[in-house]
């Protein structure tokens, strides 16, 4: 650590500070430069006027801080969002010069645009802002020393003007005087302040000469400025103004002509003569007046009422307008006032012009007397510059707003409502460059405008008169000769000077007279103005004397009075002295006296002393005709006697010169109590620096009488003075300033002050009574300790000051054996008072114990900081412990003030061994405080370590990272205590543990990584309480924008919810940012603020209400308006400004905190992969804990950029604990929250996601050689995120589309799998083979691209079937078929995930329910069953096997083979084991079986009864199988039923459905077989389409339905059009032979187990190739379509597509013989049937009358016959190839030949009933046979 003092020069503390002069000359007067060593109380004076202050530069602590760090704008990206782009573009838009600045360009999103570069992120996560400059963003230590109790104050340098608070000063300057007459002859006045109510003067004269300009002489120039100054403005307070001219000539030019009523002008001859009679006349006579009142009263200065016209400077007397403008009254125009005090020139011309003539000598008095004649005014005008400045200590800064300062001035104008205002140098100039040029040019009472520093600074009488120390040395008397009354007019004049003695009047009298001229010596005497012929002649003048240092009785002052004849005769005029008076002055010394004397016509030697009284020869009859008035103003010559006995006393004390009792002595002192308080204080420096001198070397008598003089003097300082303050600033500047310990001239105070002191508290101690001045002492014990430690403080640099090297410290003061136990017994003494104090609630005990804390805080920089220790550990062992709320709390407070001293950091310990002491006790301390009852404490204590830490992060001498290393050190044992004692953490409220958390933080921050894992090694548990608290770090600076929760799981919570007690404006910042903020709200935003606006304030009376109002009258709008309530609405009310920085600054705190965690995980993951620190190195739980609390809160881009190489390190490190099953939940959510992440609108983070889907992928890779597992992770997590995200997004017409998160989700997930990865990996910051998967100790590499697009495309599927799913949203009501497919491809794409499996097809069940698709929803249910069956086949725990779901397979194609291994791999916690159970596989079987029962297919039925029945055997649970048997005889008898139904059984219809047309989006130009209810006819089937598909049509499409089943060409179709082709189909068995040309009759299926399983359909069309529609037989070929559909039927869903349609074409006659055929097989089939038995006629019966009927009966006979006209008549005949006429012919006979035989089978079956029917079938035959024979003779023989 580099030592501090070195800052200050060559190990110098204190800094001299010259004083500077009041009154141009710092030379002490020629008369007092005589030898001042005889008088010890001269010197004394003389000392405290002249000598430098020396001021302690460390005492109010030094502290240069570092800037503060600059925040960057973070960007907290939401799923929607991409800021940084926006930025970027926004930024890109900035840098072409020739756009708007920067400053112009508002912030669109209400947030500051600052620049964000992107910063490089390396892995190393250290090159962030460290949270606690976040946190506390604002941090200023002078502000939060000043909260502490019993702060001390600095006081400003006493203001040398002998002015504190009163800081006004009004310069003038004279600039011309004009008169309508000309100005021909010189004139002069004078000007001062005066008090027109008092009738009193405040100021000495400010004198001035104006020449007319032809007689300008070089050397006199009208620069000089006269500067007054005043306590405060008031209406009564006026410049008097008072002209004299050379006195007139007799019989001359009058000064009548300056008031002549016609504007006459002089004429040369009057003009020559004035000017040759002023060259020779030397004495004037006074010539006209003025009163122009500075400040105007009457009226509360608002804006309306202008100031009054005589005024140049009215104050603003209303406190709320802060306006102090310059009114105009004429035009009542206003400027903005604000500008006034901050331009240095706000000067006002003033024009006065009503000059009031005198005709003959006056007094000032009388200027006021009603009885007073009113004289011509002069017609003339006298221009003044009149100018206000504020004193150089009311620096800007302290312009409080309200009032702007407590003194401003209403600059008027002046005189009769006329007014120029010429002049307003700068008024316009900028506030930030005047400001700084007053700051400096006020200094000394100089104004910026005239520089030439040849100011009058006029004296002011009040310093006499106040209660204040005087600051300097003045030493005047002023003399006013008032009036003499003689008995003879005369022309009267009086000459002033003092003498030394009275031996002879001819010696020269005493140079001590000031000249009115500027630049000259002082004179032998001065002269007053002539009274022209007058017996009364009266006088205005004011002679200025200085006197010598000591007055002796022959000190006198002389008077002489002259006559002069005032006319030209040869030569000029020659004066006749009168007479003499004489003025003794040791007799008349006071502060003001009026004196009357006789007149002497003589002056004889000796003339003071008595015995010549009687000689003297007196004018007047010796009466006392001449009056005069005396005005001393002394800072060396103290008006009280008491003083001046205590001086004398300490004089001949000093010199010995007193006897050796010195009760004199004793005496002086002890009545100083009763100096009245004024004198006592004028006099309070010197006083004081006596009365300690008598206590460093007087005997013990004096020692305490002067101390006890001292406290008495002190309490009363304290008392009488006005301020209130706790520390007198009188007393402050004396400590401070003026107490030099007598520069080296004798011994230090500090020994004798500390035993006088240390006896009285020894006294106190051993139960003397000590009087009241022991409580005294104590409300004074600061002075005396301030004093001791300076006086120490000055002994050390004095004892080094010569022998010290260059930039070496100051060796401690070694302090005597005795003096340090004064001191130890002084501090216990006040010690013990602060304990029993306390305990009664005293404030004075606070006070003190402030006092004690600085004492040691002073001390610890002097000497020997061990000394210093014992004092602090007397002070702990009183206090031990929790003590009582009062007493801890002064505790506290001691600590803060000790541990904010300047080299606290660098304090040793208290044996050489130890590290800092001070730092240990306030560790302790701390952390008992905050498990302390009080609440108050608690907070305090946090507000400590943070106002502690934050100091030294700031402190410009430790930015070296050793440096912080060390002090990161030093507050590390506090982590310790918190984690041994971690509810007392948890006890805090959330303040407070943000305060503490932030103190971590920053600590962890700067350690060392070894002293860190050395915090690791003591235990599990105590490593994972570490992490707790991180955790908790991550909840409590978690950055929840409004809005944010969408897509985050966690944070469900509403941001409107108020926490209890929230603070004002921010939560998550620092305390004291409330502080500042509501300061900065107070306080307009002065300047500019960082983005270049300035918020232009308007004048409240000025502001309409659509203007911007100022932030004050903002938050009293938000207070009034009840919006406070929470604290959002504070929040909004706050300046935008001010609002945009809280923002900034939260969102960096909680940017700073996350990556501060962040990379303490890193180095905590790097420490456990060495296994170098104890952890649960099975689950890794610190490391999962904390990368869940991260990843699910909202987190800016800095924190993904910085994200993603860390988890790579972690993974590399750790990847096989954090794969391994134990940690399926960590991987689970880690893979939710990269999904989540791909989501993201922002491509940076969105790379990332993939890049760490990429790492995880790589991981399963690595450790498992596949990625299964992952896959059902990442599908689980997928479906989960589906169900948060958003996919769909409402179009403006109303229907929904996919939304930008979906695609983006897409694009994500097949960049997974994208090859071309390289440049992704470089972009996040890892190494370009990142993705190798490699084993330790084998170089191949296991990563397969295949297998990860494999995996990316099973996510896309899911997404895309989720997708489609949500897409369905409005119509799934509608819709029915697109609903269930929607569920059917959700449940094929999570096949990989068991249960989501059967989530979905349990779903798609319900549907097919609902829609009474019995066999599909049994499907569904069979799926299930599948799904658990193979499941429990592959565990090896069930009664199946293989055979069993093979069986099981061919029900339900969908029970695939190859889910077996990732039904396994499926066990991610809360998935998959649970509910695949033989129970829940019997469960579903049973559903199956109960809803294949509904739709009759029951030869399905049997099969599932089949795979229940082992269950029960294994179980042998009788019972439930005689249920599955009855059962299943059920079952058979209901197919046995079915298939002796006449009429065959038919479980579905078939239709193909062609879609044609855009707006059916995916199906368009497909075809679809749909399998429908048994009962729906072609028209159901229609009417039902269009139903659904006229829903979808929008205006610009209608939809067709084409009426035939031809092959239909899209190209050729109208567009706009949508088109419908619906066919119904027949199903086609597996085994039939779709070549054979007969036609299908389904009756003739043969009724196996498998005939129900349809895969393939067929339709006929009929067509002819001739081009008619229609045509005979001969023209009627067929075409006949088969068409493959995708899966078979019974399926999962109600339609499946066409996968492939061929067509075969059958020619007319084939057509004909196949229609033959196909009856002749039906005859045959009946017949040869077998029949169970022979009761059984009756359906066959049935049947074969109906066949019959439609074969031979006569009306139909058209069927064959058709075919015989067609084909064997005449021309057809020939065309047909002999070959097909046979098979034609052949075909016939065999069909007569069945019919005849199936006649005689129906004659044996009929009964009675049916004989009739028989014979129409006989005879429907035989016209058959006939018709026949026409075309086929052998047809008779045949038969």
């Amino acid at each position: 650590m580099e030592p501090a003092a070195a800052a200050a020069g060559e190990g110098q503390r204190f800094k001299r500070i010259p004083r500077q002069a009041w009154s141009g000359n710092l030379e002490l007067d020629p008369l007092l430069n005589e030898n001042l060593d005889q008088w010890p109380h001269l010197n004394e004076l003389v000392q405290c006027y002249k000598a430098d202050f020396v001021k302690d530069d460390g005492k109010y602590g030094r502290y240069e801080s570092v800037a503060p760090p600059s925040f960057q704008n973070q960007i907290f990206e939401g799923p929607d969002t991409d800021i940084e782009t926006e930025l970027q573009l926004g930024n890109d838009r900035h840098s072409k010069p020739e756009d708007a600045t920067e400053d112009d360009t508002p912030s669109t999103s209400g947030r500051q645009i600052y620049e964000t570069e992107p910063s490089a992120s390396s892995s190393k996560v250290h090159c962030s802002l460290s949270p606690l400059p976040a946190y506390e963003p604002a941090f200023d230590w002078e502000n939060e020393r000043s909260l502490i109790f019993g702060q001390r104050v600095p006081e400003s340098l006493p203001a040398i003007s002998n002015r504190f608070l009163h800081g006004l000063k009004i310069t003038v300057k004279v600039l011309s005087l004009s008169f309508q007459a000309g100005l021909v002859e010189p004139f002069s006045g004078t000007i001062c302040l005066y008090n027109r109510d008092r009738r009193e003067k405040l100021s000495e004269d400010f004198y001035f000469h104006l020449l007319p300009t032809d007689m300008l002489d070089s050397q006199i120039s009208l620069d000089r400025r006269g500067v007054f100054s005043l306590d405060a403005p008031s209406p009564s307070v006026c410049l008097l103004i008072q002209l004299e001219k050379a006195a007139t000539e007799e019989g001359g030019v009058t000064p009548s002509v300056y008031s002549r009523k016609e504007p006459v002008h002089l004429t040369d001859k009057e003009k020559q003569k004035l000017q040759v009679w002023s060259r020779i006349m030397p004495y004037k006579e006074s010539f006209a007046w003025a009163m122009i009142p500075l400040f105007e009263g009457n009226h509360a200065g608002g804006l309306g009422d202008a100031a009054s016209p005589s005024s140049p400077l009215a104050p603003s007397i209303s406190g709320s307008s802060s306006q102090d403008s310059i009114v105009d009254p004429i035009s009542k125009l206003t400027l903005d006032g604000k500008l006034n005090h901050y331009s240095s020139g706000s000067s006002v011309i003033v024009e006065i012009s009503n000059l009031n003539k005198v005709k003959e000598s006056y007094i000032e008095d009388s200027l006021h007397d009603p009885k007073r004649k009113v004289h011509k005014p002069v017609k003339g005008v006298l221009r003044l510059e009149v100018e206000k400045l504020h004193d150089g200590h009311n620096d800007v800064d302290n312009v409080s707003e309200g009032g702007s300062m407590a003194n401003d001035l209403k600059d008027g104008d002046l005189n009769n409502g006329r007014c120029s205002r010429s002049s307003f140098d700068g008024l316009r100039t900028s506030l930030n460059s005047s400001a700084a040029a007053q700051k400096y040019a006020h200094h000394n009472g100089k104004t910026s405008s005239a520089d030439n520093g040849d100011n009058f600074q006029a004296f002011d009488f009040r310093t006499m008169t106040r209660s204040e120390p005087f600051s300097q040395l003045f030493h005047c008397l002023y003399v006013y000769p008032l009036t003499v009354s003689l008995s003879r007019k005369r022309n009267l004049f009086i000459r002033v000077e003092l003498r030394k003695d009275d031996s002879d009047i001819r010696k020269p009298p005493l140079e001590a007279v000031h000249p009115r001229e500027r630049n000259t010596m002082l004179q032998k005497w001065g002269h007053t103005q002539i009274a022209v012929g007058t017996r009364m002649a009266s006088y205005h003048d004011e002679v200025k004397i200085s006197l010598p240092a000591l007055l002796t009785p022959q000190h006198h002052l002389v008077f002489t009075f002259f006559h002069v004849d005032l006319q030209m005769k040869l030569e000029a005029p020659k004066p006749v002295i009168v007479g003499y008076s004489v003025l003794p002055l040791s007799t008349h010394i006071q502060l003001l006296s009026d004196v009357s004397l006789p007149i002497l016509r003589e002056l004889v030697p000796h003339y003071l002393q008595e015995s010549g009284k009687e000689r003297m020869d007196y004018l007047e009859d010796g009466k006392t005709v001449f009056r005069l008035r005396l005005r001393l103003c002394s800072s060396l010559f103290p008006v009280n006697e008491r003083i001046r006995d205590f001086f004398v006393e300490y004089d001949r004390h000093t010199l010995h010169t007193s006897p050796p009792w010195g009760s004199e002595l004793l005496e002086a002192i002890n009545s100083l109590k009763n100096v009245e308080s004024t004198a006592l204080l004028q006099f309070l420096q010197p006083i004081l620096n006596m009365l300690l001198h008598l206590i460093g070397d007087g005997g013990e008598t004096l020692q305490v009488a002067a101390f006890r003089a001292m406290v008495n003097i002190l309490t009363r300082v304290q008392q009488e003075s006005s301020d209130g303050a706790e520390r007198n600033r009188f007393l402050i500047n004396y400590v401070d300033f003026a107490f030099d310990d007598f520069g080296d001239r004798q011994a230090p105070v500090y020994p004798g002050l500390s035993t006088v002191w240390g006896s009285l508290a020894r006294s106190k101690a051993k139960g003397y009574r000590v009087g009241p001045v022991y409580d005294d002492v104590l409300a004074m014990a600061w002075f005396f300790l301030e004093l001791i430690v300076k006086s120490m403080g000055l002994e050390q640099s004095r004892l080094f000051y010569h022998n010290l090297p260059l930039g070496e410290d100051v060796p401690p003061l070694q302090l005597k054996e005795g003096v340090f136990r004064c001191i130890m017994q002084l501090f216990d003494c006040l010690l013990t008072e602060v304990h029993e104090r306390c305990k009664k609630g005293l404030s004075l005990a606070k006070r003190l114990n402030s006092t004690l804390a600085f004492f040691c805080y002073d001390l610890l920089s002097i000497i020997e900081p061990r000394q210093v220790f014992e004092l602090v550990s007397l002070y702990m062992d009183k206090f031990a412990g929790v003590c009582q709320s009062v007493l801890h709390d002064c505790k506290l407070t001691f600590l803060q003030i000790i541990c904010d001293h300047d080299l606290f950091v660098e304090m040793p310990g208290r044996d050489p061994s130890d590290r800092n002491y001070l730092s240990s006790v306030l560790i302790q301390e701390i952390f008992l405080t905050l498990d302390h009852d009080d609440l108050s404490q608690r907070a305090k204590a946090a507000r400590i370590l943070v106002v502690l830490l934050c100091k030294h992060e700031f402190d410009a001498r430790y930015q070296k990272s050793e440096d912080k290393l060390y002090i990161a050190q030093l507050y590390f044992p506090l982590i310790g205590q918190i984690l041994d004692e971690m509810p007392v953490f948890y006890n805090l409220n959330a303040v407070e543990k943000r305060e503490v958390l932030v103190v971590i933080l920053q600590i962890i921050r700067n350690l060392d990584d070894a002293t860190l894992i050395k915090a690791w090694q003591q235990s599990i548990a105590r490593t994972r309480l570490f992490f707790k608290l991180l955790e908790e770090c991550i909840t409590h600076f978690e950055h929840n924008k409004t809005g944010d929760s969408m897509l985050l799981g966690a944070s469900s919570r509403s941001p409107e919810v108020e926490r209890p007690a929230s603070p004002k404006y921010s939560e998550r910042l620092s305390p004291s940012v409330n502080a500042y903020l509501s300061e900065a709200s107070r306080h307009e935003i002065r300047g500019t603020p960082e983005n270049g606006y300035m918020w232009n304030r308007v004048s409240p009376q000025l502001s309409s209400p659509n203007q911007p109002y100022s932030l004050r009258e903002a938050l009293a709008q938000a207070q009034s308006s009840r919006i406070g309530s929470t604290a959002r609405a504070l929040r909004e009310s706050l300046h935008p400004v001010l609002r945009q920085k809280l923002e900034l600054w939260e969102e960096n705190l909680s940017t700073a905190v996350s990556l501060e965690v962040l990379g303490i995980t890193d180095k905590f993951s790097v420490a456990a992969g060495t296994r170098s620190i104890t952890t649960d190195y099975a689950k890794l739980d610190c490391i999962t804990s904390i990368l869940m609390g991260l990843l699910s809160r909202s987190q800016p881009l800095a924190f993904w950029k910085a994200f993603l190489p860390v988890v790579y390190n972690i993974f590399n490190l750790h990847g096989a604990t954090l794969m391994a099953r134990e940690n399926d939940r960590f991987l689970k959510q880690i893979a939710f929250h990269l999904l989540r992440l791909a989501v993201f609108r922002n491509d940076s983070i969105r790379k990332r996601a993939v890049v760490g889907l990429q790492i995880l992928v790589r991981n399963s890779f690595n450790y498992f050689k596949n990625t299964t597992r992952l896959r059902v992770m990442l599908t689980i997590t997928l479906s989960e995120l589906m169900s948060d995200v958003q996919v769909t997004q409402m179009k403006s017409d109303g229907s929904l589309e996919e939304s930008g998160e979906a695609r983006r989700l897409r694009k994500s997930l097949e960049e997974m799998a994208d090859v071309r990865s390289k440049d992704l990996l470089k972009d996040c910051g890892l190494p370009v083979n990142a993705l190798e998967a490699a084993p330790e100790g084998s170089s191949d590499n296991r990563w397969s691209w295949v297998e990860v697009k494999h995996l990316s495309k099973c996510l896309v599927q899911a997404l895309d079937a989720g997708l489609e799913h949500a897409l369905l949203g409005s119509v799934v009501t509608v819709d029915r078929y697109a609903a269930a497919e929607g569920f059917y491809k959700l449940a094929m794409a999570y096949a990989p995930v068991p249960d989501l499996h059967i989530m979905w097809l349990l779903h798609l069940c319900d549907a097919h329910q609902e829609m009474q698709s019995w066999a599909e929803a049994a499907q569904c249910a069979v799926g299930v069953a599948g799904v658990i069956m193979q499941a429990l086949v592959g565990r090896n725990d069930a009664v199946w096997s293989k055979e069993h779901v093979s069986s099981l397979r061919k029900i339900c194609p969908i029970v695939s083979a190859d889910v077996c291994a990732e039904a396994s791999a499926a066990e991610v916690e809360g998935y998959g084991a649970s509910k695949l159970t033989v129970d829940s596989a019997v469960k579903y079987l049973q559903l199956a079986n109960k809803l294949f029962a509904q739709a009759e297919l029951y030869h399905f039925c049997a099969s599932i009864q089949e795979l229940i029945i082992p269950v029960y055997k294994s179980r042998r649970s009788y019972g439930q199988l005689a249920k599955c048997h009855t059962s299943l005889t059920n079952i058979y008898e209901s197919i046995l039923e079915q298939e002796a139904s006449p009429i065959p059984f038919i479980d579905a219809t078939y239709y193909r459905v062609g879609f044609y047309g855009e707006r059916f989006g995916k199906l368009n130009k497909k075809e679809y077989v749909f399998r429908e209810l048994r009962d729906v006819r072609l028209g159901d089937i229609m009417e039902k389409l269009s139903h659904i598909y006229e829903a979808k049509m929008d205006g610009n499409h209608t939809l067709h339905i084409i009426p035939d089943s031809r092959q239909v060409n899209a190209d050729e179709l109208q567009p706009g059009v949508c088109y419908l082709q619906i066919t119904a189909v027949d199903p086609v068995r597996e085994d039939e032979d779709l070549g054979s040309r007969r036609e299908r009759i389904f009756s003739l299926s043969t009724g196996t187990v498998r005939a129900r399983v349809f895969d393939r359909f067929l339709f006929d069309t009929p067509f002819t190739k001739n081009g008619k529609t229609q045509g005979g037989l001969e023209d009627q070929w067929k075409r006949r379509t088969v068409l493959q559909t995708e899966g078979s039927f019974p399926a999962l869903v109600n339609r499946l597509l066409v996968t492939k349609s061929e067509s075969l074409e059958f020619s007319p006659v084939e057509n004909a013989i196949g229609m033959i055929e196909t009856r002749t097989a039906a005859l045959r089939n009946e017949l040869e049937e077998p029949r169970s038995s022979e009761g059984d006629q009756l359906p066959r019966l049935q049947s074969l009358q109906r066949i019959l009927q439609g074969s031979v009966a006569v009306q139909v006979n058209s069927g064959v016959l058709s075919v015989c006209t067609a084909f064997l008549s005449g021309e057809p005949a020939t065309r047909l190839r002999s070959q097909e006429l046979q098979q034609l012919i052949a075909a016939l006979l065999e069909f007569m030949a069945v019919c005849k035989r199936a006649i005689r089978v129906h004659f044996r079956l009929i009964g009675e009933e049916d004989q009739e029917f028989h014979t129409q079938l006989v005879n429907g035959f035989q016209s058959l046979t006939a018709e026949l024979s026409h075309y086929i003779p052998a047809i008779l023989s045949e038969l």
